[in-house]
């Protein structure tokens, strides 16, 4: 946002809505759009789980268009998630929810809690949205005085906007610095034009949200599987001693030792998760001691190097990789396994391990990638995040959306 002083004047603004005619004339020409789903699903190739979520969100913008303008009179929120499992392709699901808005002479932001998303995401739907005008926000973007149809900000930049959006997408809603922040949130709950709508994406939401999605008091959509129609990687246990202890001995632990030596042996590429930082050098010096022949890298939030640590590791140069939780999403690689290290550190409740656990088995030529939780002890937030992967593949086998029902 750039140095700002209590004593500088603020200045909203409101951005003026389309012309009755005009507004009247787009809306007659969607309104036969809309009653085909396909128009809005079909370009963008989502596989059958995908559309289905697409299709509900689509239906809950449409249905709940006139509706939204007297709820938000009244300060209710109109919101919408789509729970999916890591790797099921929440980027794509959000395309025609974004068309369906463009095509009427609206505007929609996609919000996500990380600068290298942001930027991530920009190429992307600039090709998806080629006549469109993106404009992205993040902490030192030079576009921060322009105006476009979509716009791409770190959860941040939302401050920046009141009513200005006719669609918002808020991305890892249960994520830092979003999640459990009431500045972001209250920022977030500003940015809708009255009639607005909120999409909310998450692989591990808030357990309020679990909650109102429980007691039918949230719209939603539940994407239990991968586009691959795999089943989630369920994590194994690996009763070993702390990261700490192995440190002051020198020498990695039998039980890991061997399923690293598995894990390498079938050519993954191999996560190593640790709690803190300062266990991420002595990680990487044991590692090499123990693999001599390996490339091993370590990165972390205080890391300059981490985007081009990550490159090499995603192009193989690098084998194993040290990282904290910055990693635990975002982050694809063909074919890997995850090893998390002291997983009964108060550090990983339940979402975090679920969402490190998800780096594995995320692609069709390897959907059967390996986790392991390594620890001295089980704990309730190990139990939770296995309980909740098992879950969705049960859900997903309900639902006839996993082909492969072979064991490993």
């Amino acid at each position: 946002m750039g140095r700002s002083r209590y004593c500088s004047p603020l200045i909203s603004g409101a951005i003026m809505s389309m012309a009755a005619n005009q507004q009247q004339g787009l809306e007659e020409q969607t309104e036969q759009a809309i009653t085909d789903l396909s128009a809005y699903l079909t370009p963008w190739g989502l596989s059958d789980v995908q559309a289905a979520a697409s299709g509900s969100a689509l239906t809950f913008l449409k249905a709940n268009e006139f509706l939204f303008r007297e709820k938000d009179a009244n300060g209710s929120k109109n919101r919408f998630l789509i729970w999916a499992v890591t790797g099921a392709g929440k980027t794509e699901m959000i395309f025609p929810m974004i068309q369906y808005v463009l095509e009427k002479g609206g505007r929609a932001a996609v919000a996500t809690p990380r600068r290298d998303v942001v930027l991530e995401l920009k190429p992307r739907l600039e090709k998806a949205f080629p006549s469109v005008k993106v404009v992205t926000l993040y902490g030192g973007s030079e576009q921060r005085w322009e105006r476009g149809e979509l716009t791409i900000a770190t959860t941040h930049q939302l401050m920046r906007f009141r009513h200005a959006f006719d669609l918002v997408v808020i991305d890892e809603i249960d994520a830092f610095p979003y999640h459990n922040n009431p500045m972001l949130q209250y920022a977030a709950e500003q940015v809708c034009k009255p009639g607005g709508a909120y999409i909310l994406l998450s692989a591990t939401p808030p357990v309020e949200l679990q909650r109102d999605v429980k007691r039918n008091r949230l719209p939603h959509a539940r994407v239990a599987a991968r586009f691959h129609r795999h089943p989630l990687p369920v994590p194994r246990l690996l009763r070993v001693t702390s990261v700490r202890q192995m440190l002051q001995q020198a020498k990695l632990h039998s039980r890991l030792l061997e399923a690293l030596r598995h894990s390498e042996a079938r050519g993954a590429q191999i996560f190593v998760f640790v709690p803190n930082i300062s266990m991420v050098e002595p990680m990487i010096a044991m590692l090499r001691r123990s693999f001599p022949g390996v490339a091993v890298e370590g990165t972390s939030s205080k890391d300059e190097r981490r985007a081009e640590k990550v490159a090499d590791f995603r192009s193989t140069q690098t084998r194993m990789l040290v990282t904290t939780t910055i990693l635990e999403r975002g982050v694809t690689i063909p074919k890997s396994d995850v090893f998390i290290l002291d997983t009964d550190a108060a550090l990983f409740d339940a979402a975090a391990l679920v969402q490190m656990a998800g780096r594995a088995g995320r692609s069709q030529q390897d959907p059967r990638g390996l986790v392991y939780f390594a620890a001295r002890e089980k704990n309730r937030s190990q139990m939770h995040a296995i309980r909740q992967i098992k879950e969705m593949n049960a859900l997903a086998r309900k639902r006839g959306h996993i082909d492969d029902l072979k064991k490993k």
